[in-house]
């Protein structure tokens, strides 16, 4: 067992003071919003700042999920999340698989990947582009020209190509084609790759906030970021369809808007948890050159 000297237990105890710091910086705010929305009228109006209610109540959350349009915001965006997530796998890995076999034109078309991802179009050719395919006010907007990342069809290429090729000729040998080679040998061997970039296109899909207001008007189509938006920064709680029974006795609007903060992050953080275990070997797919 290596020595350690008094320079390294200091280092340590440094390094531990500054993650636990940084972990408070991270957990205290959630902490806050998770309090408050579980805070009473009177309890909220007479303390400035409260880390634990001292009587828990749930109005907030029963004022929230008694309207239409909370509920729907979070179908909207549970589809776009899920079905975007499936179309960004299917078309990411099998055209980074592509690009990782040898074939005539493969620079040229590695070379407009790069293009892409160095030069984007810009927020109104993509929007005249959206338009013009006559997808404005549908959820396809949301997910159609997010489907393939560059820097991630990159990434996927290059894991591919250190997938040995002699397994690919062994299942070419036994007869299989392309097509099996990729689904029956390559994705077996792509989960962790699989389970990080699809992490990645889930949390960006159950955030997108700005596309959602650029390209759907339709209060019944909104994602749920573009209603946390008019609930949170507008202060307009008026965009929640509330009944006129739970009208009668509504909970003050700061734990309103946590609540639904809460219920918004809520998924993608049951999620996390699933994905974890490959995610540290994810992560460094494409990081070390063979």
């Amino acid at each position: 067992m290596l020595h350690r000297t008094f320079r390294d237990r200091l280092t340590d105890w440094a390094i531990a003071v500054i993650l636990t710091a940084v972990a408070a910086a991270m957990f205290i705010p959630f902490l806050y919003i998770f309090s408050v929305s579980f805070t009473s009228m009177d309890e909220y109006l007479r303390r400035s700042f409260l880390l634990w209610p001292e009587r828990w109540v749930t109005g907030a959350y029963q004022y929230i999920l008694a309207n239409n349009r909370f509920v729907r915001s979070v179908g909207v965006t549970g589809f776009i999340t899920v079905i975007g997530t499936l179309l960004n796998l299917a078309f990411t890995t099998t055209m980074a698989y592509g690009l990782s076999r040898r074939f005539y034109g493969q620079k040229l078309f590695l070379f407009l990947v790069l293009f892409t991802f160095l030069f984007s179009a810009g927020i109104i050719p993509t929007y005249l582009i959206v338009k013009a395919a006559g997808l404005l006010n549908t959820v396809w907007a949301l997910i159609i020209p997010v489907l393939i990342s560059p820097w991630n069809l990159i990434v996927f290429s290059q894991f591919f190509r250190g997938i040995p090729e002699e397994l690919n000729e062994a299942a070419v040998i036994d007869g299989a084609g392309p097509f099996t080679v990729f689904w029956r040998v390559i994705l077996p061997l792509s989960k962790p790759a699989l389970a990080t970039f699809g992490l990645f296109y889930a949390v960006s899909h159950w955030n997108a906030y700005f596309t959602g207001i650029l390209y759907i008007s339709d209060p019944k189509l909104w994602p749920i970021q573009v209603l946390l938006r008019q609930i949170v920064v507008v202060n307009d709680t008026s965009a929640l369809q509330i009944t006129e029974q739970v009208l009668t006795d509504p909970p003050p609007p700061e734990t309103v808007q946590m609540a639904a903060i809460l219920l918004a992050t809520l998924p993608i953080l049951i999620v996390y948890p699933f994905l974890q275990k490959h995610f540290a070997k994810g992560v460094m797919i494409g990081s070390v050159k063979g």
